[in-house]
């Protein structure tokens, strides 16, 4: 289904207050996601969340950052990314058994909430979180900070940014995509709306046209572990080739926003756009397992 814009600011009220991927991220992916779903995918989880307008997968993309560092919420705090234990810019790569903590990472939590959202005998309310989870790990796993270990993911490395001091992690998170869209004088959520439906344009008819059937290539439902390692791997690999080129301490205190931005630009872009087509796929997959037939992709 495609967005009416119109609908964005008619349903305002029913969308969350956003936090501060980051916010922006996560929500463009959860409308892209919504642009390319199955009408029977759209109603069952409409249903499932509760929520019955156009904003339903937007409106719970921020929603496990908002409660991870709650008390109810710590014991996800692990799961929105997996410590790759490699060597960029030399080596680059995830290896699950290795980098995944023992109380749990981002691949092994879409294996769990997705194996909680086939279980028809959970309650609803169980099903509702696990969805709730699955829409923002899916988005977590296509940024490659959340695949390596590297100074906490990038945490722990000062760099500058338009003359301000942020870590690296945030840049990547949010900074990078703010200065893609022009600077964040827009409201989220406006803001993430016009990204999704550009790359959506993208990915019906422009750039990514022909290289996005292959972006769900050997999705398996009932191996969500190695569907998701692909995704990591894939992600890593932009560690050695954008985020570190020429090592992680090469990067320190160095102003991010003119030629380093100009190249990483295209790859955050690229990652919002595969999360979003991937997590419509991944939806459809489910919704069809719980209406009773199972079928294949098809053409999203």
């Amino acid at each position: 289904m495609r967005l009416d814009p119109r609908a964005l600011f008619l349903g305002a009220s029913v969308l969350p207050r956003a936090i501060a991927w980051g916010s922006l991220g996560h929500i463009a992916i959860a409308y892209i996601a919504s642009n390319f779903v199955k009408e029977n995918t759209e109603a069952y989880f409409q249903g499932l969340l509760g929520n019955d307008t156009e904003h339903y997968l937007a409106g719970v993309a921020t929603w496990a950052d908002s409660i991870r560092y709650t008390k109810w919420g710590r014991f996800s705090k692990n799961f929105h990314f997996i410590d790759a234990k490699d060597d960029p810019p030399t080596y680059c790569g995830v290896d699950f058994v290795r980098d995944c903590k023992e109380d749990g990472c981002v691949v092994s939590s879409l294996q769990n909430y997705t194996s909680q959202l086939l279980d028809s005998k959970l309650w609803p309310w169980q099903r509702n979180q696990a969805a709730k989870f699955v829409i923002h790990f899916v988005g977590d796993i296509h940024q490659p900070l959340h695949v390596e270990n590297v100074a906490q993911g990038g945490n722990g490395i000062h760099v500058n940014w338009q003359g301000h001091e942020f870590n690296l992690h945030h840049v990547w998170d949010s900074s990078i995509a703010e200065k893609m869209l022009g600077g964040n004088r827009r409201k989220t959520y406006d803001n993430a709306f016009r990204w999704a439906s550009d790359l959506t344009d993208e990915i019906k008819s422009g750039k990514y046209l022909t290289e996005s059937a292959s972006w769900i290539d050997g999705l398996l439902l009932d191996d969500p572990i190695a569907t998701s390692m692909v995704w990591a791997n894939e992600s890593n690999a932009y560690v050695c080739s954008h985020v570190f080129p020429e090592g992680p301490t090469a990067i320190i205190g160095q102003e991010l926003a003119g030629e380093y931005f100009e190249k990483a630009a295209p790859v955050i872009e690229l990652q919002v756009a595969k999360a979003g087509y991937r997590l419509a796929a991944w939806l459809n997959l489910i919704a069809d397992r719980m209406s009773g037939g199972e079928k294949d992709l098809g053409e999203l």
